[in-house]
């Protein structure tokens, strides 16, 4: 198996949004005239902080996650945005090395390639919870792979395969369900592998989008 850590990457970024947002929200009040090169940024943080924003749905964004599928099943309880994840049912795990997503809780030491030698070379007999999960993921990948060579297909053989099983999906949503979703993921009461996740994924929408975000997160 390889365990790995989990990420996201850009798939479409918005272009020109606070542009955008300024064109449709002068459009309301017919100021189209006060557009200039420079007045856009504040024009969306005084919608942003007034609260009207109905006019940031305009611009959407598009992310895919590498994350284990816990977090998925908590991401996708959004929704108000569209989503392609990779299926258990179709892709079939056997010719390979099975990845797992390491908790965040762990240290990234056992980041990488292991079978059940180099866990005991590594861990002996250690009775740590780090090694309890190390074994359960083994165990998995090899029911997984005996299942398939006993006969069950993919989406049978799946029913043994964990939470943190590495899954990748892509998400498409508007700002403002963005700014939604980090607010209610990157706060201190977020699930701890869906937070490291979303505070980095923030930060580069910060980066990205200037203004719309700034009012989000530490």
């Amino acid at each position: 198996m390889e365990i790995v850590k989990q990420s996201w990457e850009w798939v479409q970024k918005p272009i020109n949004p606070l542009q955008l947002i300024e064109t449709a929200g002068r459009t309301c009040y017919k100021s189209e005239k006060a557009i200039t090169p420079e007045s856009a940024a504040k024009f969306v943080k005084r919608i942003t902080e007034s609260g009207h924003h109905s006019v940031i749905e305009h611009v959407n964004a598009s992310v895919r996650f590498i994350t284990d599928r816990g977090v998925t099943h908590e991401l996708v309880r959004h929704r108000l945005a569209a989503y392609s994840q990779e299926s258990t049912r179709y892709v079939n795990y056997g010719s390979e090395d099975i990845k797992f997503i390491l908790p965040v809780w762990m240290h990234p030491s056992f980041i990488g390639k292991i079978d059940f030698d180099e866990r005991r070379r590594h861990m002996g007999d250690a009775d740590t919870p780090e090694a309890s999960w190390v074994d359960a993921m083994l165990l998995s990948e090899q029911y997984y792979k005996t299942l398939l060579k006993m006969g069950w297909r993919p989406e049978e053989a799946r029913s043994v395969l964990p939470n943190s099983l590495k899954t990748e999906i892509i998400m498409t949503c508007n700002v403002r369900e963005w700014r939604h979703v980090f607010n209610l993921r990157t706060s201190k009461a977020a699930h701890p592998q869906i937070r490291e996740l979303m505070l980095d994924c923030l930060a580069g929408f910060k980066k990205e989008i200037p203004v719309i975000f700034d009012d989000i997160g530490d």
